[in-house]
């Protein structure tokens, strides 16, 4: 009876092992035959609140992301824009697993890596890397330049055998621009600009397929961050790299973007091409947004009208009844109030034909296009 037991439980785990790698071979031929390498759905993530001393009870939640969902294919640039604090940068945190979800899916190569831990955790991060908006405080100060960008070979020995490594790391220095006999050089021994690429460096050491860029240059020069936008498009072309691509600046996403994703307190309002989003905008808040850019010709800044939009931002801890940006909006009515609008193509745009610049998602009962809104020109 006892060998009888051993051999069902062993007949078991090798149904449940075969219904794995069954799964894994599904995805895989799933994601080779087209599929987006990334695949996030309903993301969600509420910061609790708390209130007392020792006896702590939540009283509300933050709700930073609230139901974010996008694609990202093999060899794209999702740009992702927003006022501060609509809840991009913790976008980027989620899908690299620095937060957890509080709801929602995450899915790498058709595999859900949601709840990832432990060695499916690690497997995920040397694919999904990230590059941090601040180059003084995301590199050890203590640590040279070479400990901090073969610091993941001590994590992934696998990538790179400890007699190479150092050769590996002058490697990448001289990818990124740098001077390979940097690499015994301190962080503060380098300038800005500099620093974000030994950032980008590191983000790069595990050849990942996909890399976060949390607002890479906001804290650089202009001429210094077209140096460093330059470099990432560079090294897409070199690696076959995608990235989500974190900015406010709306001309450097315009830039470096394939597709562009436009967020308000932790929603998705209106995603797509660059020149759906930047030229034929449907969104009122995408619209105002695009109005508040300068345009670097005297008579078409005078032809347009800018869009003010009335009172502030308000507490993602109580956002508004149905659609987010009614509060703010022009064109707010009643059904507004009551019910929120789905992030897709506006039932006025239904019968245009897709690829018309017209046709894309867009989260508004009254989406239409604003002739007199014009974006910024490309750089």
């Amino acid at each position: 009876m006892h060998g009888e037991g051993s051999s069902r439980k062993v007949a078991r785990e090798e149904l449940i092992q075969a219904r794995k790698l069954l799964a894994k071979s599904h995805a895989e031929r799933s994601y080779a035959a087209g599929e987006p390498i990334l695949q996030v759905r309903d993301l969600v993530k509420h910061f609790p609140l708390t209130q007392g001393v020792l006896f702590k009870r939540q009283v509300g939640a933050v709700k930073a992301v609230d139901g974010v969902s996008f694609d990202l294919r093999k060899g794209e640039t999702l740009g992702i824009v927003g006022e501060s604090g609509c809840g991009k940068s913790t976008v980027a945190k989620l899908i690299t697993h620095l937060e957890r979800p509080t709801a929602g899916t995450i899915r790498y190569k058709g595999n859900d890596i949601t709840r990832a831990s432990g060695r499916a955790l690690k497997a995920v991060r040397r694919n999904i890397q990230m590059v941090f908006q601040d180059p003084y405080t995301s590199l050890n100060p203590r640590m040279t330049v070479g400990d901090i960008i073969g610091e993941p070979f001590d994590i992934h020995p696998e990538v790179a055998p400890k007699g190479d490594r150092r050769a590996k790391v002058q490697e990448l220095l001289d990818v990124v621009g740098l001077n390979p006999e940097y690499v015994n050089r301190y962080p503060h021994q380098f300038s800005g600009g500099q620093r974000q690429r030994i950032g980008i460096a590191r983000g790069l050491a595990l050849r990942p397929e996909i890399i976060v860029a949390d607002e890479p240059v906001s804290a650089l020069d202009v001429s210094v961050q077209a140096q460093v936008v330059n470099l990432m498009e560079r090294l897409q072309d070199e690696f076959g790299l995608s990235y989500v691509f974190i900015a406010h600046d709306l001309s450097i996403v315009r830039h470096i973007s394939d597709r562009v994703g436009v967020m308000y307190l932790g929603k998705l309002v209106e995603v797509g091409t660059e020149t759906e989003i930047y030229e034929h905008p449907t969104h009122p808040y995408t619209q105002a947004l695009l109005s508040a850019v300068p345009v670097p010709d005297p008579e078409a800044e005078g032809r347009r009208e800018r869009i003010v939009l009335e009172g502030d931002v308000p507490s993602p801890a109580n956002p508004p009844s149905g659609c987010h940006f009614r509060t703010r909006c022009w064109k707010a009515q009643q059904r507004c109030a009551e019910e929120e609008p789905p992030l897709a193509v506006p039932e006025n745009f239904a019968d245009s034909l897709p690829g018309e610049a017209v046709h894309h998602p867009s989260a508004c009962h009254f989406a239409a296009e604003r002739a007199a809104v014009v974006g910024p020109v490309e750089t």
